[in-house]
């Protein structure tokens, strides 16, 4: 019996330095059907950057058009200056082909996504504890200890909105990590209101 389904949408969300994009990274490693949201954006492009692979570029004008237009399932201003967003198109495009795709934006964009697209899977990605959380972002030598400080303070904020997620996943060994968000994938797959096609196949061998 061959599976006519849609791909899954998957919103992933947590705090700096969790280690939301490799996981992602390492489950697109393991599956050729899973796909990155690419999102749209004001700002230039950097070198290397591919307009449809990277980033849509779009003037302001375009963007706002977009928005008037209803074609997000979220954006957001950032610093008063450059719009970034979501296009629903290109989401609903590849879920029709099949493909698994992942979104990986704040609390407050997945909480658009939700109201807009409810059949999303969210999925909140956390470290151990907090103090761990702390360690990895002055780990990862990036930031001064004053932005570190402001990126702990915003991980308290996060860490709240756990119970509006559909599933969390504690990232402490990376490999066990991603099998828990292969385990949520094969587990969504599996639900009766994705499998339509399932129940309408039996009942007409049945006839």
């Amino acid at each position: 019996m061959k599976e006519q389904r849609n791909g899954l949408l998957l919103v992933v969300s947590g705090p700096s330095g969790v280690g939301k994009g490799t996981l992602v990274k390492a489950l697109m490693d393991r599956n050729s059907r899973i796909k990155m949201s690419v999102s749209a954006t004001t700002r230039a492009p950097r070198p290397g950057e591919i307009d449809g692979v990277h980033y849509f570029f779009k003037t302001e004008e375009e963007f706002k058009a977009m928005v008037d237009r209803g074609e997000f399932l979220e954006y957001i201003h950032v610093f008063g200056s450059k719009y970034y967003g979501t296009p629903r198109s290109f989401v609903e495009q590849q879920l029709a082909d099949g493909f698994d795709v992942f979104l990986e934006i704040d609390v407050q964009g997945a909480m658009k996504v939700k109201q807009a697209f409810p059949d999303a899977v969210l999925i909140f990605i956390t470290a151990p504890s907090m103090s761990e959380i702390k360690s990895r972002l002055i780990g990862r030598g990036t930031e001064t200890m004053e932005q570190v400080e402001k990126r702990f303070a915003t991980a308290f904020e996060e860490i709240k909105m756990i119970p509006e997620y559909d599933y969390v996943v504690v990232n402490d060994v990376v490999d066990k990590a991603v099998h828990h968000l292969e385990a949520i994938m094969e587990a969504e797959r599996c639900r009766t209101v994705r499998s339509a096609y399932l129940t309408e196949a039996i009942e007409e061998i049945g006839r």
